[in-house]
This record gives C-alpha cells, structure tokens and sequence, in this order.
C-alpha cells in the first residue's frame, strides 16, 4: 500500500536510520504501512506536528524512545492462541519430539510470554517439560520483563482457559497458576523451564541448535526480505526433522528458504525440516 505523500516516506526513513544509530533497534526492514500507523500514532500522543519533530525528541529524550518503542513492538498475545495450532503440535511434533533425549525449543518473539508458556504447558502435560527448554526471546525489554514475572490479569484468564480446552488441554488450566487478587501467577515449575532473552530477528545470530522453533504473528510485520532473514535463522537453527510453527497470515511458501522445509499440516502452518 502506498503512503500518503513522499515526504512522508522520507521522513520514516530518517527516523528509523536514526532510531538504529542512536539506540541500535533495527526496524529499517518492518513493513512500511503498519510502522507508518504507529509512528503517526506517537506523533500526536506526544503533541509533535509531523515525524520530524518526533525524531528530534527520539534522538534526546530516552524515555521518548522507550515509549515509542512499545508502540513499534506492540504484540497483542494469549495463551494457546488458535487452539489448533496446538492441537496440530500435539498430532504431529509431540511424537517426534518424543525421540529426542533433550529438547530446545525457541519461541522467537515471545512478547509477554503467553506463547511460551502455552508450550510449556503443552509440554508438562505430554510429559516432557523436564528434558526440555524453552528460549523465549524478543526486542523489547519491557515484554521481556513482563513475561519473566508470569503474571496476567485475572480477567483474561477465561479465554486462556477456553483456548486450553480447545487445545487439548489436560485437566484444568487452572493446575498451572496460582490466583492471587485481580492476577494470576504461574507455577514455577514453568518458569525453571523457560529462558527469556534479548535477540533481534533483523541484526542478530544463531545462538543454540533447537528442534522447534515457534515465531507466530511476527513476520507480518516484516517486509519480504527480513523475512527471508528470520527464516534463513531459523533454517540455521533447527536440527535435521526440526519443526517450524507460524501464524496463521504468515507462510514459507515464497521465501528463500521455502526449499528448506516441508509442509507438515498446512491450515496451522507448520512446517518440518527437510533432511540434509
């Protein structure tokens, strides 16, 4: 989609070079429509007349930058989210994963940590979650923060639970947290399982060798080639017969990589690891 005006464009530009010289957050390479949304959202939050201004603000004031910052990584997340994902994990990943005698697996993008959590959740109820760990890693620090604490408002634990249902759930949700006030707290059962991380999917590398990586709503903010990018990593990262989970609005299907995978259950967009 174009945008309104050329110097708009400019202007995006400009602030996205100097949000990666000044702070060294990579967005260069995120879809154009979606972060042209955002900064124009900052813009009249902060009262500025036009991205320029906003810019000079950025580039002097840090805690302009680490709100606007939320704005351009904002996630919107639950727990066991599209339950057939997870009812397509336990179908066809569970009983390879099986095989292995350790496990890693990488939620690439955790935000909050609702997705990691899911799957370790998954993974206690199909009896692996000791011999597996979880590398929850995102951009944001604040996500990151919030995720490592494993606490979610009360409010939106019905839905949680309803999606653990319909994920094939066994037994309650309600085994895994404990209620405390408005919040819930998850077990630490959970926690001790899951390593929550800084990494960047447009300027970092590889760091482990995992048989799953799990990268849902993510890339659809990405143009076509830091997308390229992230599934160059995860290609990298993925053992010989490892999995790839993506969103619903994502797929491989025109990517560099696409040769590199095969399609295990298409609707929930998974995908496995061709052979060497």
């Amino acid at each position: 989609m174009a945008s309104a005006s050329p110097e708009l464009d400019i202007e995006v530009r400009l602030i996205l070079e100097a949000i990666y010289e000044r702070y060294h957050y990579d967005f260069r390479d995120y879809a154009g429509t979606s972060l042209r949304r955002r900064l124009k959202g900052a813009m009249q939050r902060f009262g500025c007349a036009n991205l320029s201004q906003l810019q000079g603000r950025l580039l002097r004031e840090p805690e302009v930058f680490r709100s606007v910052l939320g704005d351009l990584t904002v996630q919107v997340s639950e727990m066991f989210r599209d339950p057939e994902y997870f009812v397509a994990l336990r179908e066809h990943v569970v009983p390879v994963l099986r095989t292995f005698p350790s496990l890693r697996i990488w939620v690439a993008g955790c935000s909050a940590g609702e997705e990691a959590y899911s799957l370790a959740i998954l993974m206690k109820e199909e009896g692996l979650l000791e011999r597996t760990l979880i590398y929850a890693t995102d951009i944001s620090h604040e996500a990151l923060a919030q995720a490592q604490a494993g606490v979610y408002r009360m409010d939106l634990v019905p839905g949680f639970s309803e999606n653990h249902r319909a994920a094939g759930g066994r037994g309650s949700l309600s085994e895994h947290y404990t209620a405390a006030y408005d919040h819930v707290l998850l077990d630490k059962s959970l926690k001790d399982r899951i390593v929550f991380s800084d990494h960047s999917l447009s300027t970092d590398s590889v760091f482990a060798e995992v048989q799953f990586v799990s990268c849902r709503n993510v890339l659809i903010y990405f143009n076509r080639a830091l997308q390229d990018r992230a599934f160059g990593l995860f290609s990298e990262a993925l053992c010989r017969n490892g999995f790839l989970g993506l969103g619903a609005r994502e797929t491989l299907r025109f990517s560099a990589h696409a040769g590199d995978f095969i399609e295990i259950a298409a609707k929930e967009r998974i995908y496995q690891k061709r052979p060497a």
